[in-house]
């Protein structure tokens, strides 16, 4: 039974009832700041009772789940049900009340509503999970120093009982919650390595506090709880089995075949790709991943949020590792993915949000490769992607132009798109204190920046020797560095640029989305003897030819057939002649 039927049946109260309001505007605005500016002792019946369900169905859920663990079953039909229930709670009744109730203040302390739910600690850990996470979302001004350190502390709290139990923990929960777990967890961990490297602000109290508390969201105890769960839940070995067609359950061990370790150890494996991005390792992000097959549909890939997480963070790495052609199909598919599932995504407004967000950046990121070798195979793929975009975002807008008007060797639009689309990077190395430059915190994305401006000027310098190349057959290397305005000393040196980066790593098969086979990215190759430049065209044109031979030998076949119907009497007004 859900939140809703329960109230239907009991007749208690409408978790929705809008009576407490009364019309006048200037006695509805006081009640609003009642629950703005209110003190924890007085919470609202309405929440009261909404939390105690909440509380119900949790607890509900651990104990049918201590009875399976005892009898060694695994997630039984009434298992299912109960996550049902949860989700809905999760996902339709909080996000309303907080609409109504908290839109920009916190919802009440755990400690105020501890007695409304038996002082339950399970239920309080997954309670202040929601709080904090509410009041980074929300709530105005932001986490206070004291909520950052208490949210952490929470975060272990929470793995602790999930990682350090004698055996599986008593808990299920839905799949999306699991996810915006890892995904919290992670942002956290980002915000505060972005907060505490801005000082100026700081009072001296907070930066001593900081300055005696270096462990508190320390890149380690991140990386730690991440690789834990990936180890506890065997989902590595798991994946393996499973692509390889076999049963992962036979390898799930202990913990992995309950669904909580399974999936929270799959979202950590997308966890870890995000924070070595964030991180500027960008070989690492993508080898976590090389037992997941990218290329194919799989059951892990339950939370749209996740996938597009996965494909955002794969194309990015690979767009910083020069694998362009990769870059192209990843964002592509996940573009497109996008635009046939948005309205799923239109009953939540925070959710649709963030993936409208992230679909922006994917765009402009698209859009950034035109700088590639890959360019003509961008322009193939990027109208698909692109087609129905419709930008709000200011930031955004200037970039979502037709492709062939794009400024190509404007170097500070480059700079402008990368600095909207890419991942805010972070230095995983606590400040030194006493000495903090103002842009201190800006310095991982100025190092990524720089990188990126490098490689666009080498493309655009390859981009104009492209197109002297494509107008010739042969020709003396010094007249074409003349056209150049180079010394022929510098366009030998420019050519073996354009050799180097025209060879690039194309993903063909295999599950890691680190293989690949090198492949050439242009379509005219060359080689230099003596002093002379000889051009081929490496675009191999279709052989027309063949094609209509073939079809005339179909075509007489198919004639001699009817000839011998004709003369043996048979009829052939039934046999449909086809163009095939």
């Amino acid at each position: 039974m859900s939140y809703h039927e329960e109230e239907e049946v009991t007749a208690k109260y409408d978790p929705y009832d809008y009576d407490l309001h009364t019309g006048d505007p200037k006695a509805d605005l006081a009640y609003e700041r009642q629950y703005e500016q209110q003190t924890y002792h007085v919470i609202p019946e309405v929440i009261k009772n909404f939390l105690q369900y909440f509380h119900k169905t949790i607890s509900d859920l651990i104990d049918q789940k201590v009875y399976e663990l005892q009898s060694s079953r695994v997630s039984s039909e009434s298992i299912e049900q109960k996550i049902y229930e949860i989700q809905d709670v999760y996902e339709n009744s909080w996000n309303k009340l907080t609409e109504r109730f908290f839109k920009t203040s916190p919802w009440p302390e755990a400690e105020g509503i501890a007695s409304l739910v038996g002082n339950d600690a399970v239920f309080l850990i997954l309670y202040k999970e929601l709080y904090y996470r509410h009041i980074y979302a929300k709530v105005s001004g932001g986490p206070t120093l004291e909520q950052r350190f208490e949210s952490y502390y929470n975060y272990c709290n929470l793995f602790n009982y999930i990682l350090n139990a004698d055996g599986p923990a008593p808990l299920e929960l839905p799949n999306q919650w699991l996810w915006d777990i890892i995904d919290e967890f992670i942002y956290q961990f980002q915000s505060f390595s972005q907060y505490r490297c801005k000082t100026a602000k700081k009072s001296e109290e907070e930066i001593e506090f900081l300055r005696n508390n270096p462990k508190i969201w320390n890149v380690h105890s991140v990386l730690n709880v991440l690789h834990s769960l990936v180890d506890k839940s065997n989902i590595n070995r798991q994946l393996e089995v499973y692509t390889s067609g076999g049963d992962p359950e036979s390898v799930a061990g202990e913990y992995g075949r309950h669904s909580l370790y399974k999936m929270l150890g799959y979202f950590s494996l997308v966890g870890l790709l995000r924070l070595h991005s964030l991180l500027g390792d960008y070989y690492q992000a993508i080898k976590v991943l090389e037992n997941i097959e990218l290329n194919k549909k799989s059951m892990y890939s339950r939370v749209p949020e996740c996938q597009i997480t996965t494909y955002y963070y794969v194309g990015f790495a690979y767009l910083m590792m020069r694998r362009y052609q990769d870059a192209i199909r990843v964002f592509a598919n996940i573009l497109l993915y996008i635009q046939r599932t948005r309205n799923m995504f239109q009953r939540s407004t925070y959710k649709y949000e963030m993936i409208n967000k992230q679909n922006e950046q994917m765009h402009g990121l698209l859009a950034m490769l035109s700088i590639t070798p890959s360019h003509h195979h961008h322009m193939k793929v990027a109208p698909a992607a692109l087609r129905g975009v419709t930008s709000r975002s200011a930031a955004a807008r200037p970039f979502f132009m037709p492709l062939s008007c794009f400024p190509f060797r404007d170097l500070q639009v480059f700079e402008e798109l990368f600095s909207f689309a890419c991942p805010k990077f972070l230095s995983p190395v606590v400040p030194n204190y006493d000495n903090v430059h103002p842009n201190y915190h800006k310095e991982p994305f100025q190092q990524q920046l720089k990188v990126f401006a490098e490689e666009v000027q080498q493309q655009a310098q390859l981009s104009t020797i492209r197109s002297f190349l494509k107008l010739y057959t042969t020709m003396p290397v010094a007249k074409l560095a003349g056209f150049l305005d180079m010394t022929e000393q510098e366009f030998r040196i420019q050519l073996l640029v354009f050799k180097h980066k025209m060879k690039n790593l194309v993903w063909t098969s295999g599950i890691s989305a680190l293989d690949g086979e090198f492949q050439s990215a242009s379509e005219v190759d060359f080689y230099i003897d003596k002093d002379m430049i000889h051009i081929a065209d490496t675009k191999v044109a279709r052989r027309y030819g063949d094609f209509f031979i073939r079809q005339i030998h179909k075509f007489e076949e198919l004639n001699r057939t009817l000839k011998k119907m004709t003369i043996t009497g048979t009829t052939v007004a039934a046999t449909p002649i086809t163009g095939r």
